[in-house]
């Protein structure tokens, strides 16, 4: 299942600030090129190769400096916020006329590496509105938001704390545009909101994922994502992958 890839990219970036009151989060440069090169290279070596960049605060900059994505083997179309921020959720509602019926979305400021395909034959298999990722995380890398337990998402919630969350939204989701039918559209809505209803709705399958998330959403975990991918590149040019 080749599914297109909606990308949110239309946040402030206020934790990265001084440099994003010029340049938008995904062209900070992240091992020597825009963190959304990075993102989109990810993708194409997944066989993704169509996406739909939510953006906002500076977004005419990711366009201009993206255009179609041919260099990088992709193609990318845009959907522009406005003058309100729609918020993650009211941005993918935005979007639905050029992701079609199912897609996958993912947030501008995350590097996952993770079985996209695996990902993609769950949420068909499942017959749910709505797929999460979720990671073991044990609040290492961020405060854990997930009851996950055989196989199954029990309580999602980004902002209340409860016994036994060991695991955390990953980042990527797989929906089918109904699960946005009984959302207004030009409305702010959170993406968090709409997978809390899923949930309450028997509408969200879990998938595990077991690779950890590397993020730029932060100084530190900019530093840190800048560490990685240069390792991760010197890796690849000792031992590139065979075509």
């Amino acid at each position: 299942m080749s599914l297109p890839v909606a990308i949110l990219a239309g946040g402030l970036a206020t934790r990265l600030r001084p440099v994003t009151e010029r340049i938008p989060k995904v062209l900070v440069e992240v091992a020597g090129k825009p963190f959304i090169v990075h993102q989109l290279e990810l993708l194409r070596s997944h066989g993704l190769t169509r996406v739909v960049l939510c953006v906002g605060h500076l977004g005419e900059l990711v366009e201009s400096a993206l255009g179609s994505g041919d260099r990088w083997g992709v193609e990318i179309r845009y959907v522009f916020d406005g003058e309100k921020l729609l918020g993650t959720g009211g941005a993918l509602k935005k979007a639905i006329p050029l992701l079609g019926d199912s897609f996958f979305v993912l947030y501008g400021d995350t590097y996952l590496e993770c079985d996209y395909r695996g990902v993609a034959t769950a949420f068909s298999e499942s017959g749910k509105l709505g797929l999460m990722t979720v990671f073991r995380n044990a609040n290492r890398w961020d405060r854990s938001n997930v009851l996950f337990e055989n196989g199954r998402i029990l309580i999602y919630d980004k902002h209340a704390s409860f016994p036994g969350r060991e695991h955390i939204d990953y980042g990527l989701g797989v929906l089918r545009a109904k699960a946005l039918d009984s959302y207004e559209a030009d409305r702010p809505l959170d993406l968090a909101a709409v997978y809390q209803n899923l949930l309450a709705q028997d509408q969200l399958v879990g998938f595990e994922v077991r690779r950890r998330f590397y993020e730029i959403g932060s100084p530190e975990g900019l530093a840190e994502t800048e560490q990685y991918l240069k390792s991760k590149e010197q890796t690849d040019e000792l031992y590139p992958t065979a075509s």
